[in-house]
């Protein structure tokens, strides 16, 4: 039977609902979740390691990047076959990529969470937990990158996204739908992710700036950005990547400083392109030296230019990066 290590690091699958205050805070420690679900013994041998017990708003890039040197080093035991992160779902979806970049693919690596806490009824902890545990024991699983396990569906952590503020089945992949999903009896993972970008860094940039855009803005929050250190940033453009023309100086000013200036779409589904000529539009900023990444939002592409940050600031070997998924 093999070896699957449970990694906690708290979430919504360890808090309870005070009765009383109808708020959730969090009280579960790292053996009650396994504890919790006696079937996983049918499935694998389930150990359990606390890393931390905090809500995932409370994450930072120091610790998500101590989260992964813990991860690679586990999976380099011998006796450890696959492991399951727990996770809060609010951060959950830049976690799991940061993993899915530093990682070597290799042994099964999940991640998974709760929307309702555990005394909550309706709880979608223990299933979860239950299904990643499946997952990860699966041979299926081998070499597929980190995944998103989640309300019986398998969702490659690149293109997962949390949709819902509430509902148990938030984690949606926009354009390409899960890889794969779980039943009583089976773990099926239909569709193979394609080679995407490994960066084996230890650490990230923190320094990256995350901007939205939004009819007739211009360029303060860069230049505030700028003002204030950035090292880099990441922006939702409009539609196709178009910003508005009060926004261009900003990037022209960042691109000048050797600040490297990332694209995505703000649009659920879709890609970025250099379609329109236009002052701001896709084709002038890629003339200007926009970096385009296409298939991630804009958090993710914002884990991205920080892990890749870590190898190299120069503008063309970032590029590389982002033409791979």
């Amino acid at each position: 039977m093999k070896h699957i290590l449970v990694m906690t690091t708290g979430g919504t699958i360890a808090m309870i609902e005070d009765q009383e205050t109808q708020t959730v805070r969090p009280v579960a420690n790292a053996a009650d979740l396994t504890q919790a679900v006696p079937k996983l013994a049918e499935y694998a041998r389930v150990s359990v390691e606390a890393f931390s017990n905090v809500p995932s708003p409370h994450l930072t890039t120091r610790m998500m990047s101590e989260l992964g040197q813990a991860v690679l080093t586990r999976l380099q035991r011998d006796d450890v076959d696959g492991l399951v992160i727990t996770h809060g779902t609010d951060t959950l979806e830049e976690t799991a990529y940061f993993l899915d970049l530093i990682l070597p693919p290799g042994k099964p690596v999940i991640v998974t969470g709760a929307m309702r806490s555990s005394n909550e009824l309706g709880a979608d902890g223990p299933l979860n937990l239950l299904n990643s545990v499946r997952t990860a024991a699966s041979t299926d699983a081998v070499g597929q990158g980190v995944l998103v396990v989640f309300n019986d569906e398998i969702h490659a952590a690149r293109f997962v996204t949390k949709t819902h503020t509430s509902n148990v089945a938030t984690f949606q992949s926009p354009t390409v739908g899960p890889i794969g999903f779980l039943d009583k009896r089976t773990v099926q993972i239909r569709h193979i992710p394609k080679p995407h970008a490994h960066i084996p860094v230890h650490d990230l940039v923190p320094e990256v700036g995350l901007l939205k855009m939004a009819v007739g803005m211009d360029d303060l929050l860069i230049n505030c950005l700028l003002d204030n250190g950035a090292k880099g940033l990441v922006i939702e453009a409009l539609g196709a990547g178009n910003v508005p023309p009060g926004v261009v100086p900003g990037i022209k000013r960042a691109l000048a400083e050797n600040i490297p200036v990332v694209l995505v779409s703000r649009c659920y589904n879709g890609i970025v392109q250099d379609v329109y000529g236009y002052e701001g539009g896709g084709k002038h900023l890629l003339d200007l030296g926009v970096l385009f990444s296409n298939g991630l939002n804009g958090q993710k592409a914002r884990i991205k230019l920080m892990t890749a940050l870590k190898e190299t600031h120069d503008v063309q070997e970032l590029s590389k990066y982002f033409d791979l998924e």
